[in-house]
């Protein structure tokens, strides 16, 4: 049985100082969110009694009700691409030891090394001239093609660990390899796959440049610009901006909550590659 000593003691109260440094942007958040809108005390000073009336007033002067709804179909169609196309994508770049493969390996992860906002233009004038702009098909099949190479190489390099035993049984039963990979491979990803969900869920969830420039003009809008509203010229309503921001983490929360035990298996299979 290990010891308690002043080491440990030194470590748990390191821990905790830092706890409480993450934690003062949070308290912040929720005080403001619970204040009422004429306060003109400090972030941090606490408010008594606490007031609702900030998230009504952000839930319907934002129109927050259609941006949660426009958000969440993005953010599910966004990443159910993104974790079948990177799953089937990294499943012959693990497996298949020819050149073309590694190739092609390297050529997602440059897609890691090259800022967005080279394809910015091009992109732009693609959507435009597809008559895309304005939907939210556009924003979906972006959110897809950046976030590909990162969840392909999870996958990739996870899948390099995995023993081919259990597909190679598979395959001598009779199953095809897109078969084998479905069925067997597919459902032992879990701890990766959970990884890729979690991960692009909040990217994509939080995104704003890309609703912002896409969508602008349109009745379509995701919950970050809807709260961008509150935020004028010369007058912020930042009271609204706080229950808002509380509002929409809420879904991102509870997701994150539900799969977390999944992230540290994820990065572990991926830095062994």
């Amino acid at each position: 049985m290990n010891r308690y000593t002043w080491r440990t003691g030194v470590r748990e109260a390191v821990l905790i100082a830092v706890a409480l440094i993450y934690l003062i942007p949070i308290a912040a958040l929720v005080n403001v969110a619970f204040r009422p809108a004429a306060s003109r005390a400090g972030a941090l000073t606490p408010s008594w009694p606490p007031t609702f009336d900030n998230f009504s007033q952000a839930w319907t002067q934002g129109a927050l009700g259609p941006a949660l709804v426009n958000s969440v179909i993005v953010s599910a169609v966004s990443v159910l691409g993104v974790t079948v196309i990177s799953a089937f994508a990294a499943y012959p770049l693990a497996r298949v030891g020819r050149r073309w493969s590694r190739f092609a390996f390297y050529g997602f992860l440059g897609g890691l090394l090259l800022p967005g906002q080279l394809a910015l233009l091009p992109l732009y004038t693609t959507m435009r001239d597809l008559g895309l702009l304005g939907g939210l098909p556009a924003l979906i099949l972006i959110n897809i093609g950046g976030q590909l190479p990162f969840s392909i190489f999870l996958y990739t390099t996870f899948l390099r660990e995995m023993p081919r035993d259990y597909e190679e049984a598979a395959l001598l039963d009779g199953c095809g390899p897109v078969r084998a990979f479905v069925t067997v491979v597919f459902p032992m990803l879990r701890a990766v796959t959970g990884t890729v969900v979690i991960l692009n869920s909040v990217s994509v969830w939080n995104e704003f440049f890309n609703p912002l420039l896409y969508l602008s003009g349109s009745g379509n809008t995701t919950a970050p610009v809807a709260i961008y509203n509150f935020v004028g010229q010369y007058v912020a309503q930042w009271p609204l901006v706080f229950a808002g921001l509380v509002i929409t983490t809420i879904p991102v929360l509870v997701l994150y909550f539900a799969l977390q035990k999944y992230i540290i298996k994820g990065f572990a299979g991926g830095l062994k590659g």
